[in-house]
């Protein structure tokens, strides 16, 4: 693999975009300041976002900028989607990137035909309206009026053989030995293996190359394998993890493209302790692991692993982009709760639940990024709640709630830290410690040294520590209080916060080596983070008073569910 990232996003996916056209200004007679647009693209829809990409070159001043409206095909009025980020040609760790704008259009319904319009400014020239269209894919289903064969231990090997694209086979109660499925189903006619209740698979199933997979409601005593695979659904199993296979759970670890994995409950070998914690610990297996584009990872429960839910590392990585992983529920996983590493962009880790992690979430390093986290909640966080290392550019920290040991929000990189974003989160820390080697900091509530501040953005965040002081660092700007903080530092609109701006009692989590149980972190209407937010389109449409509150969730507000539905 040659690490490259095309500025298109690599491919289009199954459903791609159509382009309209419609254009002003003219960027090629203006200088290197002005915008000269090139191709844009919508590669990889996922069931509930789209990416946009539009590749550019000129803009040396880079104050161009693209803006976006959406709304279903044939409906009324235009929403406002956040802007799409301006990526800057780049490269880290092998992989190279392009100059583009690039984002998402978040929490769209499955199946359905947007309109979107995308309008790029630049003051200097190459001003420019497009207009394009995308389909979001469908919640996948079995085909209409599948016939159904009815499956025992006995007769699986010769009903398998012989399976059609549509068929569904019915597994009845028993135990069946691990196996490698080499058929295939087509587009709106998948292979369906549904296990019913008393269905044990003792061992790994492996589906190498194969595309319209569907797997349903079996309990894997092994790993499920899906490399190079199209189109697989893997949902409502329950995956025992074995040494046998490495303590893995669902794993793709080359390209495969657009896995449905939801509502499965994936559980692993590794134990709550001190000796399990970090990279070198003891500690086994990926829970969930995918490789390539178009990922949806959904509703899952992943407990006990090295690390929860991850994408590949490395020159293992291929085209890790428009991936979802969202309302997922992620506990006792001794390195990573979330590995969003080698994201090259539009990975969109939202609304999932961290509780009990070594580390929170990890992109280690995005490669230009955006990689999108947005409303998740993070407690119990051991080492850092936001592992951005290796050089790490293009985060974007939206809406997300933090209450950890040590250093509420700490990155210890000891390389740049390059184009973050962050708005509207809240971040709560204490007293700290070292476990197992690492430290969790010493209760400072921002405190990012190698930031790049000229590239970065952070503000309307809501910061406390257990201490009672206002300390850390953004780049090589100390601060000694919110007062410093807010006057040295980009983050004019901080708010100092406690652990009195939760509704119900949350406590500081001063044992790290603790399973405790996972609290309700939402905040109360009265309290300092209530009303404090920058309003984000597309991110927090809907908030009741006279802004957003910060934090992952919106007083009052109903609890996402996280894990099977």
């Amino acid at each position: 693999m040659d690490g490259g990232l095309l500025s298109d996003g690599g491919g289009s996916g199954d459903a791609g975009s159509h382009e309209d056209g419609g254009s002003s200004g003219d960027g090629g007679s203006l200088g290197d300041n002005a915008t000269v647009a090139g191709a844009t693209s919508l590669p990889f829809p996922t069931l509930h976002h789209l990416t946009v990409e539009w590749a550019f070159s000129g803009d040396t001043n880079a104050n161009g900028v693209v803006t976006v409206r959406y709304r279903a095909s044939g409906t009324g009025p235009w929403r406002e989607a956040l802007p799409l980020r301006r990526v800057a040609a780049g490269s880290n760790e092998g992989f190279s990137w392009t100059g583009r704008h690039s984002g998402s259009v978040f929490d769209l319904q499955p199946g359905t035909t947007y309109e979107l319009e995308l309008t790029l400014t630049d003051p200097d020239g190459g001003t420019t309206t497009r207009t394009t269209t995308a389909t979001t894919r469908p919640v996948p289903v079995p085909m209409a009026g599948a016939p159904v064969k009815a499956v025992t231990p006995g007769t699986f090997a010769s009903v398998a053989a012989s399976a059609q694209p549509g068929d569904v086979l019915q597994l009845g109660a028993g135990t069946y030995a691990g196996f490698d499925w080499s058929r295939s189903g087509t587009e709106g006619k998948p292979i369906v293996l549904r296990g019913t209740a008393g269905v044990v698979i003792n061992g790994a199933i492996n589906l190498f190359a194969q595309s319209h997979v569907h797997l349903e409601g079996l309990t894997v005593n092994g790993r499920i394998r899906f490399n190079g695979s199209k189109h697989i659904v893997i949902q409502r199993c329950a995956i025992n993890a074995s040494s046998a296979h490495g303590g893995d759970g669902i794993v793709s670890f080359t390209r495969a493209e657009n896995a449905y994995i939801a509502d499965n409950v994936v559980t692993g070998l590794t134990q709550w302790a001190e000796a399990s914690l970090g990279a070198s610990g003891d500690n086994l297996g990926e829970g969930i692991a995918v490789n390539g584009p178009g990922h949806v990872i959904l509703h899952n429960r992943v407990t006990g692993f090295r690390d929860g839910i991850s994408l590949m590392e490395d020159d293992e990585a291929v085209d890790q982009f428009s991936i979802d992983i969202l309302n997922n529920d992620l506990t006792g996983n001794a390195d990573d709760g979330i590995e969003a590493d080698f994201c090259f962009h539009n990975c969109r880790i939202v609304r999932n639940r961290l509780t009990n992690n070594f580390i929170a979430v990890s992109s280690q390093p995005g490669l230009g990024g955006p990689t999108y986290f947005v409303r998740n909640a993070i407690y119990n966080a051991v080492h850092v709640a936001f592992k951005l290392y290796r050089g790490s550019t293009g985060d974007v920290l939206l809406h997300n709630t933090v209450v950890k040991h040590g250093d509420a929000f700490g990155i210890y990189a000891g390389r740049p830290v390059a184009h973050l974003y962050a708005r509207n989160n809240l971040f709560l820390g204490g007293p700290g410690g070292t476990f197992n080697g690492y430290s969790s900091g010493t209760g400072r509530v921002l405190h990012i040294p190698d930031l790049e501040v000229a590239s970065s953005s952070l503000d309307y965040d809501g910061v406390g520590s257990t201490t009672d002081t206002v300390t850390g660092r953004l780049g090589a700007t100390p601060f000694t209080s919110l007062q410093t903080l807010r006057s040295e530092t980009s983050e004019q609109h901080a708010v100092q916060v406690d652990l009195t701006a939760f509704a119900t009692s949350v406590a500081y989590p001063a044992a790290p080596l603790t399973l405790y149980a996972k609290p309700d972190l939402r905040i109360r209407a009265d309290s300092a983070a209530a009303n404090a937010g920058q309003t984000l389109p597309n991110i927090n449409e809907g908030f009741t008073g006279p802004a957003p509150d910060l934090g992952a969730f919106e007083a009052g507000a109903d609890l996402p569910v996280y894990g099977p539905r």
